[in-house]
């Protein structure tokens, strides 16, 4: 029987930098990693498309905090304890300098997931960890008696831990989770939480690839809109605005079995609020130009003219001749376009999800379970999900940082 004074369970972006972080802690405590799969840090490989988005530049923790549909009220105590700018200052300080985008998303300036990965392989090493890839784990358990965690994995071999750290990512289909809920846990299932909408009958298809900046997306009957860029899809809609409503709404869409009405606001909140005004002026400055030329900057000539075939208007006739009546069309088809959604579309290596651990069995201060001594949690199996930007990274770096800090702290019995 090996004895670890420390065991992680994964070998992903929570459960390296919680093992790198306990030998930084406290450099005479032994750490094991456990991954089930064939490779550590997948996650972190294709984050970014392969360039890995760390964190985001959001250093206020009352700020940071609105970007997580869940946890949202959780998160706030530790991020005053870990944020991105530590995030960042720590991967600096080891050689991994970054670099700010303008939409606020931070990346390692080699533009390379790799160089992430090879940090934190390095760092592992230089610390010490043993890391076993391949080891499922089929079993935990806790001996009140000597105060130690057992773990057993496929491989038929047993660990035992004065701490165990669960780090494993998303529990849908996991043995663990079964374990979790014998010593009394609450798991709520892990459900999609980032994706694309599917539209059935696309009338928008044949305008794929085309995107605008500032679009206002909603559901109206969940009365939630998010704001930003959006992306026509040959599937239906996908984009920024799109993929965070999908995450403020992830488990009501859920519900629905994703079959729902959108409502797009093609122009945004701001300039959709003056879009009469500026069809009065074209009114009045062109009367004898014909409505194929858009007089919004924003729409692009493709859309507009797809707009106006959808809502059968000519587009030959002059503003002068354009009745009332196409006015509202034209304006209902730039600022209330209505489509029905039936299904997601989530990219299988990346995504999140929303769901896991319930966040009222976890003290946040240490992140260890309320429910049962020296189990501790970090990243994904908890309950906890961000919007797109390197959100769900930095939760996963702060609860596993925090989980270490508090490992390292306390006495093996």
């Amino acid at each position: 029987m090996d004895k670890q004074q420390a065991v992680v369970i994964g070998g992903g972006a929570a459960g390296f930098f919680c093992a790198i972080s306990i030998a930084e802690f406290n450099p005479d405590i032994k750490v094991l990693i456990l991954e089930s799969g064939k490779q550590t840090l997948r996650k972190v490989k294709i984050s970014g498309g392969g360039r890995c988005n760390l964190t985001h530049h959001c250093f206020e923790p009352q700020s940071l905090v609105t970007h997580y549909p869940r946890g949202q009220r959780e998160l706030l105590g530790p991020f005053f304890q870990w944020q991105p700018n530590d995030m960042i200052r720590w991967f600096h300080d080891r050689g991994i300098p970054t670099k700010r985008e303008e939409d606020g998303r931070v990346f390692p300036s080699s533009n390379s997931s790799q160089s992430v990965i090879e940090c934190f392989e390095s760092e592992a090493r230089g610390a010490g960890i043993k890391v076993i890839k391949n080891s499922p784990v089929t079993s935990f358990g806790y001996s009140e008696g000597n105060g130690l965690w057992e773990v057993k994995t496929e491989k038929a071999e047993t660990y035992t831990a004065s701490h165990l750290c669960l780090a494993c990512g998303t529990l849908k289909h996991s043995k663990i989770s079964s374990y979790l809920e014998v010593l009394g846990h609450s798991i709520s299932p892990p459900i999609p939480s980032l994706f694309a909408f599917n539209i059935p009958n696309h009338p928008l298809a044949e305008l794929s690839g085309l995107s605008l900046p500032e679009a206002q997306v909603s559901i109206p009957s969940l009365k939630i809109s998010q704001e930003g860029p959006i992306l026509i899809t040959h599937r239906g809609l996908s984009g920024p605005s799109v993929i965070k409503l999908s995450s403020w709404a992830a488990k009501k869409l859920f519900q629905k079995n994703y079959r729902f009405t959108i409502n797009i606001n093609w122009l945004g909140a701001a300039e959709g609020s003056k879009s009469a005004e500026t069809i009065k002026n074209a009114r009045a400055q062109y009367p004898k130009s014909s409505i194929a030329k858009c007089p919004f900057t924003v729409i692009p000539k493709r859309l507009w003219q797809k707009l106006l075939e959808i809502q059968n208007i000519p587009q030959d006739i002059t503003w002068s001749h354009l009745s009332r009546q196409q006015e509202e069309m034209i304006l209902d088809g730039l600022v209330r376009f209505s489509l029905p959604v039936d299904g997601k579309t989530t990219n299988k290596e990346e995504f999140v999800t929303c769901g896991g651990v319930s966040l009222k069995e976890i003290n946040f201060k240490t992140m260890e379970s309320k429910k049962i001594e020296r189990l501790f949690f970090a990243g994904e199996c908890l309950d906890i999900d961000g919007v797109t930007g390197g959100f769900n990274f930095q939760s996963a770096w702060t609860t596993a940082r925090i989980a270490a800090k508090h490992i390292s702290s306390q006495k093996s019995l």
